[in-house]
């Protein structure tokens, strides 16, 4: 889903809205979770997951054509961990237990 599509749905769910009531909806709350992340605060939607940044260190890495070592520097990763709810629509248990054989 990209924004816009996001935009829509969110029309199309509360009609008493006007499209652009709608998009700025989204502008104001993906602007504060972009803000609170540049800030370095961890962000987290429960039942979604969460989003936090991670500092790599410095290292010496390969270029993969010449094999060639260069200097990777340190940076910031941006990290999303999906929350308890998130993971259970993802693989919704069919009943059977992993440790079990499952017999056809």
């Amino acid at each position: 889903m990209i924004r816009s599509e996001l935009v829509q749905r969110l029309g199309a769910a509360n009609p008493q809205l006007y499209a652009k009531d709608c998009e700025a909806v989204v502008d104001a709350i993906l602007g504060r979770l972009a803000d609170a992340i540049v800030a370095g605060d961890r962000v987290e939607l429960r039942g979604f997951g969460s989003f936090t940044i991670v500092e790599t260190r410095a290292r010496m890495g390969r270029n993969p054509r010449s094999g060639a070592p260069v200097s990777v520097e340190a940076k910031s990763k941006l990290v999303f961990k999906a929350g308890k709810g998130m993971r259970d629509r993802l693989n919704p248990q069919s009943g059977t237990s992993v440790s079990e054989p499952r017999r056809v």
